[in-house]
């Protein structure tokens, strides 16, 4: 349950571990503790990508997206690691239970960093006391090291959390923007990207402050409903609640890959295809989901990247169907230019149970008396297509095998259990 906003203001922290994926290596082998260490996906080929490094091996230039051999040319002495994810995953549970003991509110964002609203949890001392004796906690007893941003909402806890690393505590108050938050280039705020970043600065703002300044018809002409948003971040203002229920939502279910090499054999592309619905097929059925539009992302030699989608009548779930719909979205939008990524995703998802639950209604339909039940089937029926009353059958088989990727939310609710 999402707790009103108090009169006196919130207390939100965002806690966020500093290397998250190396510091779990070298807490788990201290000899690596000092030494340019980096996590990748694949070391052995040139789609490896770095997921994370080490602040020894980030001074030597190696970044978070870099390919391997990039990281290798910059830093010969790199050690690279593939992911261990029943590692993180056991040491991401264990932190967020140490949150978890100061305030059930709690959410989760991934698995290295969350939210808490501490407002009420203020018998552990003042916030400040109770951010430096939680960071220390976790350094004690799991040898992690994290940053914590304190600030009355999630926007602010954010950037926070971000100006100090690593063992950062930052205290961010509204009344400091203009002095900590407005000089900052507009491409460090939270939730700007390379491309919006390019845009505002057609439109002369260049850091946050000028954000702040700007005029709101012109950001919305500029960036429609979102160019509002962040304005309104850049002064402060962000009601969003911490929501311990966010976890479980999920709209899209998707798998991509890069090709160990650019290339328009056919051969090889369809056999990424079959793996890539593969891959997502199992993901949907460990959430038991469903989806009612799929999406491709073809990107070429040149890094253009491309992504075209189609709405379906009904929901699927099946490789069979993913795939069926994929391969022909790729036909069609493939300009047969080298390939060098492929994705698939499915969108508009939801849980079978939740469409069952909503579809329940229609069991009654023997024993319904009243003209208007049949009338809202024959409606709906004429719209979505029969389909849409088919009762989905309970997938209960657990999928044991981990998702290659390493951001997928269905596991942060361990720590509550």
């Amino acid at each position: 349950m999402i707790k009103p906003k108090p009169k006196k203001g919130r207390v939100i922290f965002h806690i966020d571990m500093n290397c998250f994926y190396a510091s779990v290596e070298m807490a788990y082998n201290p000899d690596l503790k000092g030494k340019p260490l980096a996590i990748a996906g694949n070391p052995e080929e040139r789609k490896g990508i770095i997921v994370t490094s080490s602040y020894e091996a980030r001074a030597k230039g190696v970044k978070t997206t870099m390919t391997v051999w990039q990281a290798r040319k910059l830093c010969p002495e790199l050690i690279i690691m593939r992911p261990n994810f029943d590692r993180y995953r056991k040491a991401s549970k264990e932190m967020f239970q140490m949150l978890a003991e100061i305030t059930p509110d709690i959410q989760p964002v991934s698995i290295d960093e969350g939210y808490m609203d501490v407002t009420e949890a203020q018998h552990f001392g003042s916030p400040l006391e109770t951010a430096k004796d939680l960071q220390q906690k976790i350094l004690k007893e799991l040898d992690l090291p994290c940053s914590i941003g304190i600030a009355p909402n999630k926007f602010l806890a954010k950037m926070a959390s971000d100006m100090k690393k690593p063992l950062g505590i930052t205290v961010l108050r509204k009344r400091e923007l203009s002095q900590i938050l407005w000089p900052l280039p507009i491409e460090e705020m939270y939730g700007v990207g390379e491309k919006t970043a390019a845009k505002l600065k057609k439109i002369e703002v260049e850091t946050i402050g000028d954000l702040a300044a700007k005029d709101v018809y012109q950001l919305r002409q500029v960036l429609g409903i979102n160019g509002e948003r962040l304005k309104n971040r850049a002064n402060g203002v962000d009601t969003r609640p911490v929501d311990p229920d966010a976890v479980y939502e999920f709209k899209s279910i998707g798998s991509s890959q890069t090709l160990p090499y650019d290339t328009i054999d056919e051969a090889e592309i369809s056999k990424l295809m079959d793996q890539l619905a593969d891959n997502v097929e199992r993901r949907m059925k460990r959430k038991n989901a469903a989806g009612l539009s799929v999406q491709i992302m073809i990107r070429f030699h040149d890094r253009k990247t491309i992504t075209r989608s189609k709405k379906l009548q009904s929901y699927i779930d099946s490789k069979e169907e993913i795939l069926h719909t994929a391969t022909e979205l790729l036909k069609k939008h493939w300009n047969q230019e080298p390939v060098r990524l492929l994705g698939i995703t499915i969108q508009d998802v939801d849980e079978k149970q939740n469409l069952g639950r909503q579809l329940d209604l229609f069991t009654y339909e023997k024993e319904a008396s009243k003209e208007k039940l049949y009338t809202a089937i024959d409606t709906l029926s004429a719209k979505y297509g029969e389909n849409v009353f088919k009762k989905w059958k309970e997938n209960n088989r657990k999928d044991e095998e981990l998702s290659r990727t390493s951001f997928q939310k269905d596991f942060l609710d361990d720590y509550k259990h």
